[in-house]
């Protein structure tokens, strides 16, 4: 079978232009034929699919829906008489998308890529006397599978090169064309007419699988559809979400659609590049997963969020009155309330019969007991203080959809970016807001933390299986940092059972990480904002610089000495500010999904400090080491074009390239 894009007819076509779908599917081997159809909802005549053969060979296909009783009327010269010519709509549709094409740099000429007009329900003989002369045209004889193969191939153009299929291509699929400024990567060449970029045949099939929905569809269906798509860093899976909610925008202009991530400055970024893409359509509803859940809260219910330090000093509290006898550290803990929130148990009992396995730490039944005693005491605290933590806030509009407390509409389409960081709890919140035959899309990256707190899609009540895509290919990151950030990974986890299988997109400058090794954090401060002020003044805008800080300390801290140096207005923190001209610093938990030409990763030592920790247990060590690795191969792979990494004291030894050496930066610091 042909690779069709989409893969499934899209949209409610005409039976004719449904057939030739199939046909053109079923009948052109894949190896050598690739089909797409028009996406294109504008009202004018429109080509319906464009074919494409491996030798780079075109044509253009408009589907007639011209019954036997219009060729006989053209036969007897009605059709003529009234000023209407058989297959002139058509032929118009062709001449429109030709002027338009041509209208672009570098795009081939009509002789190059055919335009054919195909009538099913039409005899060949008919066609013949019915036609003006020099329309290509294939009639109903044509159109069976023995023969449409070698008819399809007769009619393919000369061969175009790379450069014009490109235009082409952009040209017949305006929905895959990225403007320049949506993304950080950089162009290997320069051809002109070159100026967007366009999705990769990958990101494509992603796109547009599943768009065969319709009424009739709807009407048929009440199973929820899944569609998964994981990838390596900047494959494209947050530009896959804004893409889609505008093709099912364009599609279905009636439907809800919802996207949620698990972080403000990534839902704020996607829902920025959507604005831009769509000249400010706002039918798209945008949240964070709490945001969701605290814009829907019951009305009769007052929610007051517990703060971090608080909630630290009450689980240090219970920790030492039921756990300190123990070899459960406080960080267990905690992590062990938020694993029991994340997941639909309320009961001891179910608890005790609860899976635990990706936690690690293993409990047997007492200790469990002992565990779960430590949580009601943790619960018994903060309701004592009439608080409730991040934990509860799903828990309580779970129960409250279940109990039909809460007013909301559902949605047809809910389209989820970095779906590995949603818990159980969240996804079963999804199910109940998403209508029966509603289609769920999420996207999620395997290397930062798949899924959250160690759990399967099939844990979080998914059935992915034989619904999944997987890019292997990074459009944003240079192969230089690309390498870096995988072998560190490797490095120090080569027995992950989520292997990075990675592949970087040429680029015109690939240059490698640099590390950088200092004396103190002040010293790191200040050699980070010099170059920053270095960079900006060679013209480099501050909106390519990304500051990524393992903790919100040290995010503090540069944002005080960035605001000082450049003004406020020029330094944000993407957590409470949308995307603008301004030089952004997070940190790492807030760094998921964003992305700059130039990212500055400082504080690595904090991470390698706290691993050396001779309190943890070999467990704790060993996960913390996984979640450490994950957040720096994230950070790593935000940048585009250029790395920098500085942290204090001596250099971790997992580090794949050799570093200058700590003399020299110091000589150099002092030196400035």
């Amino acid at each position: 079978m042909a690779a069709m894009f989409p893969e499934k007819p899209a949209g409610a076509l005409p039976p004719e232009t449904g057939k030739v779908f199939r046909l053109l599917k079923r009948s052109l081997p894949d190896d050598d034929y690739a089909v797409w159809q028009r996406l294109v909802i504008s009202g004018a005549p429109e080509p319906d699919f464009l074919v494409r053969h491996r030798s780079g060979r075109f044509l253009i296909i408009k589907v007639s829906t011209a019954t036997p009783q219009d060729a006989q009327h053209a036969l007897q010269g009605q059709l003529f008489a009234s000023g209407i010519v058989f297959g002139g709509a058509e032929q118009e549709a062709f001449r429109q998308f030709w002027s338009a094409l041509s209208a672009r740099e570098g795009a081939p000429s009509p002789e190059q890529v055919p335009g054919v007009v195909l009538f099913p329900n039409i005899s060949s003989g008919d066609l013949r006397q019915a036609l003006p002369s020099g329309v290509w045209a294939a009639g109903r004889e044509d159109l069976s599978p023995e023969r449409f193969p070698a008819w399809i191939e007769a009619h393919l153009g000369a061969p175009l090169t790379h450069d014009q299929i490109n235009v082409l291509r952009a040209a017949f699929s305006p929905e895959v064309v990225i403007p320049a400024t949506m993304t950080v990567r950089q162009r290997r060449d320069t051809s002109a007419g070159l100026t967007d970029y366009l999705l990769s045949p990958t990101q494509e099939w992603a796109l547009k699988v599943d768009l065969e929905l319709s009424e009739e569809a709807d009407n048929a269906s009440r199973d929820m559809g899944v569609r998964q798509v994981s990838g390596v860093a900047g494959s494209g899976k947050s530009l896959l979400v804004v893409y889609r909610a505008r093709l099912l925008r364009q599609y279905f202009p009636q439907k809800r659609i919802l996207v949620l991530t698990f972080n403000r400055p990534l839902i704020r970024d996607l829902e920025a590049r959507y604005l831009r893409l769509t000249n400010g359509d706002t039918g798209v509803e945008w949240r964070t997963f709490h945001q969701w859940c605290w814009q829907h809260k019951p009305s009769d219910e007052r929610w007051s969020v517990i703060h971090e330090s608080e909630r630290a000093s009450i689980i240090a509290d219970v920790w030492r009155q039921h756990l300190a006898d123990t070899s459960i550290s406080e960080r267990m803990l905690q992590e062990e309330i938020d694993w029991f929130k994340d997941r639909l148990l309320s009961t001891r009992r179910e608890y005790l019969a609860a899976n635990r396995s990706g936690r690690g730490f293993g409990l047997n039944e007492a200790m469990r007991n002992r565990m779960f005693d430590a949580m009601l005491a943790y619960n018994d605290q903060i309701k004592d203080r009439g608080r409730l933590d991040w934990g509860d806030v799903p828990r309580r509009v779970w129960r409250a959809l279940v109990e039909d407390r809460i007013s909301f509409q559902p949605y047809d389409f809910i389209l989820i970016d970095e779906a590995q960081f949603f818990a159980p709890i969240w996804f079963e919140i999804i199910k109940l807001i998403l209508k029966p035959a509603g289609h769920l899309f999420l996207v999620a990256d395997p290397t930062q933390g798949f899924l959250r707190r160690g759990q399967s899609w099939k844990e979080a009540g998914l059935e992915v299986r034989g619904r999944s895509l997987r890019l292997h290919r990074s459009y944003r990151t240079s192969p230089a940092i690309l390498d870096f950030a995988s072998r560190m990974y490797q490095m120090r986890l080569p027995d992950d059972e989520e292997a990075i299988i990675a592949r970087a997109a040429p680029q015109a400058h690939d240059e490698p990480p640099q590390v950088v090794v200092l004396d103190s954090e002040q010293d790191e401060v200040t050699r980070v904002v010099q170059e920053i002020r270095a960079l900006h003044e060679r013209g480099v805008p501050l909106e390519h610089m990304l500051v990524i800080h393992p903790d919100w300390q040290g995010v503090d801290r540069m944002l005080e000495r960035l605001r000082r140096e450049f003004g406020s207005a020029a330094i944000a923190d993407p957590k409470k500010v949308p995307p603008g001209k301004h030089l952004r610093v997070c940190t790492m938990n807030a760094a998921t999904g964003l992305e700059s030409p130039i990212v500055f990763v400082m504080g690595v030592h904090r991470l390698y400090q706290a691993e050396q920790n001779p309190l943890l247990s070999e467990e704790e060590r060993a996960e913390l080491i996984r979640n450490n690795t994950r957040q720096l191969y994230m950070a790593f792979t935000r940048a585009a074009q250029r790395l920098a990494i500085t942290c204090v004291g001596e250099l971790p030894p997992f580090f794949p390239l050799p570093a200058p050496s700590s003399v020299r930066e110091r000589e150099r610091m002092h030196a400035s």
